[in-house]
């Protein structure tokens, strides 16, 4: 518990230094997480145990990312629908053609890397498909690569990707969202207004107050919408399951588009979800940050390194490039729909800082689980094309 609350505040520290106008923001937590579990994790599994360090970090994990898609579902959920309809399309492609990219990068990266690597051609393929995942941030992506690898060993060298394209993956993705605003001199008032909610309904609104609350917070329906969406997202189809993360966000948007049961309010109060959101996040990364920092420092090397950078930032640009020039999404749509295709959770809560307005989350929400359904395939498909 203490490192965990001595990492939160060392890594809001740092994530408030600004450069000409970029911060790493909440992402600052995972770089002072990486650094923890590069110098103290083996000490403190000797210390203490090993089994009981990884499981605690799993949970801080896993409940950083319940609180915070739970909490972005239900930011977007009443204009989530809406929005998608309008765009379906766009955000459907754009998902494909970024998580296809990525794809295209890795098979790109086998097949010239494996002409100068010591490592087999199975060993290599695990190597690179973990690095696809973790270039993506796609948790799904790597359980997806790990089952179809198949043997133990394999399994540990696609962990070994993960871990080591993660920290680009995640920081590269922060820093994108916040210097392709001022590379473009974006208004960003005038953008905010591109993405402006509809008003709402004077009829809705008297009806919301005279709903029932079940807590003064709005605890009750936000725990509910987790439950479910924990449910919701244990259920497999094969090797693919939605995963405790697009369950809770599936279910959390049902939540906040309808808004309530009969008379009981189904809607948390803004300052909850914000609150629980930044939570959240800053949960999520400092248990992916230490365990990922332990594996980082006895594993790394420079090559893998630059095969995760680049499948980070082609699929990225190519995304934004086609959103912009091929299906015209506002820059700040055009952003959203990046964080989402990209699965990456870090960047969505940077992007909401720089934009100023919650209302990007819509776009995170539509083209995420087109994306999550893509990126698991893809990296079975490219174990399978060069086994």
């Amino acid at each position: 518990m203490i490192s965990v609350i001595a990492i939160a505040a060392l890594g809001y520290v740092l994530g408030r230094i600004t450069i000409k106008g970029i911060s790493l923001g909440t992402a600052g937590v995972f770089i002072i997480a990486l650094i923890y579990g590069c110098v103290f994790y083996k000490q403190l599994s000797s210390e203490i145990n090993t089994d009981f360090v990884g499981s605690a970090l799993k949970i801080v994990d896993n409940l950083g990312l319940i609180l915070f898609v739970t909490a972005v579902g239900f930011i977007a959920g009443p204009n989530f629908f809406g929005n998608f309809k309008k765009n379906f399309k766009s955000y459907v492609l754009l998902a494909i053609i970024i998580i296809f990219s990525g794809g295209l990068a890795c098979a790109g990266c086998i097949l010239v890397g494996r002409n100068f690597t010591d490592l087999s051609n199975e060993e290599f393929t695990a190597m690179l498909t973990g690095i696809l995942s973790g270039a993506l941030t796609s948790t799904p992506g790597f359980s997806a690569a790990k089952d179809a690898v198949g043997t133990d060993h394999l399994q540990s060298i696609v962990s070994v990707g993960y871990a080591i394209a993660y920290i680009f993956g995640v920081i590269g993705v922060v820093l994108f969202v916040q210097v392709i605003p001022k590379i473009m001199k974006a208004n960003m008032e005038k953008e905010r207004e591109l993405l402006a909610p509809a008003s709402k309904d004077s009829a809705k609104a008297k009806k919301a107050d005279k709903l029932i609350e079940m807590d003064s917070f709005g605890i009750m329906p936000f725990a509910l919408a987790a439950f479910f969406g924990i449910i919701v997202g244990s259920f497999k189809f094969g090797n693919f399951s939605l995963s405790t993360t697009g369950g809770c966000l599936l279910v959390s948007l049902i939540f906040g588009h309808f808004g309530h049961f009969g008379r009981f309010s189904l809607t948390p109060k803004e300052s909850t979800l914000k609150v629980f959101r930044e939570l959240g996040l800053m949960f999520f990364l400092i248990g992916a940050g230490v365990s990922g920092g332990a594996k980082f420092v006895q594993y790394f090397d420079a090559v893998y390194f630059i095969y995760g950078m680049i499948m980070t930032i082609v699929p990225m640009i190519i995304g934004f490039l086609f959103a912009k020039y091929v299906l015209k999404l506002s820059l700040l749509n055009n952003l959203g729909s990046i964080t989402g295709g990209m699965t990456s959770t870090p960047a969505l809560g940077t992007l909401i800082s720089t934009a100023g307005t919650e209302n990007v989350a819509s776009a995170y929400a539509a083209t995420y689980p087109v994306a999550l359904i893509s990126v698991v395939l893809v990296s079975q498909f490219l174990i399978i094309l060069f086994r």
